[in-house]
This record gives C-alpha cells, structure tokens and sequence, in this order.
C-alpha cells in the first residue's frame, strides 16, 4: 500500500503541486582586487538580515541591468560595470505577506562599483557595509551564497 502511494505522489500529485522556483536577480557589488577586494552588503527590509541588493527581473531590462537597478534603489550603486553572465544561483525562500513562503532562485552577477552615492531610494529603509568577501560569507545566511562569496 505504502509503495502505492510512493508511486501515486511521484509520478502524479507530487509534480502537480509544486511549482517551479521564481527568479530573482542580484547584484553582488564590490571594489578593490586581491588581498583589497570588498563587498557591499546591505540589510533586508524586514528582519534586518545581510543580504546583497536583489529583485525581480524588470520588464524591458536583461538580466544585468535588472541587477544594476537593484543596486541602486537598495544600495546608492549609481555606476558600475558587469558581466553579461552571472556568476552563480543561489536559492532561499521568500516570505509573503500572507505568511506562506515562495522558493526563489537568485541569478548573482558581479558589479564592480564605480561610483556610489550617499542619498538613494531605500536609504531610509536600510543599512550598508564594505566588507571583505569571507567575512560577508560568514554574515549572509544563505549557503549557496555563502559558496559565491568565498569564491570571488
């Protein structure tokens, strides 16, 4: 009966109730090269957590210039150049507002920062640090993300 109901949810019920993951872009934001490089680091809206600037992709924008804006409105990146390829995925579960929690994979593409600015559209809302790349690994909760970090 079990082996019944193993088949039953892996071939029928289970492939109909899960959705695919959405997708979000982030931009993982740095300056420096070598022993010198850091990475910018910005809390969430809610629980305060470190995170890097991240949202859904933008209708009319690719990829990079999703996450460029990102940068921007979450973080004051105003310029800064990136990749056409991101550099990995990571993945995390999005609260709602209702309570319930969506999967996300995040497609991360580097952004070396040219020009940062003090006053942006989320300053209020957030908070900012430059940080070497292991220690943002150690401050960032998602290990996926963590692996990305430690790897720049």
């Amino acid at each position: 009966m079990f082996t019944i109901f193993n088949s039953v949810w892996d071939n029928v019920l289970g492939p109909l109730l899960q959705r695919p993951k959405r997708q979000q872009v982030a931009a993982l934001c740095y300056r420096g090269d070598g022993a010198d490089k850091e990475v910018l680091l910005i809390s969430s809206r809610d629980t305060g957590r470190w995170i890097i600037p991240k949202g859904w992709p933008i209708r009319g924008k690719n990829g990079p210039q999703s996450a460029m804006q990102e940068a921007w409105e979450e973080a004051g990146v105003r310029k800064g150049t990136t990749d056409a390829d991101a550099i990995g995925t990571y993945t995390y579960d999005k609260r709602q507002s209702t309570g319930w929690s969506i999967p996300v994979e995040t497609m991360v593409y580097p952004v070396a920062v040219e020009t940062i600015e003090d006053e942006f559209p989320e300053v209020s809302q957030r908070k900012r640090q430059w940080v070497s790349p292991d220690d943002a690994a150690d401050l960032v909760q998602e290990p996926e993300l963590q692996n990305i970090l430690r790897s720049i």
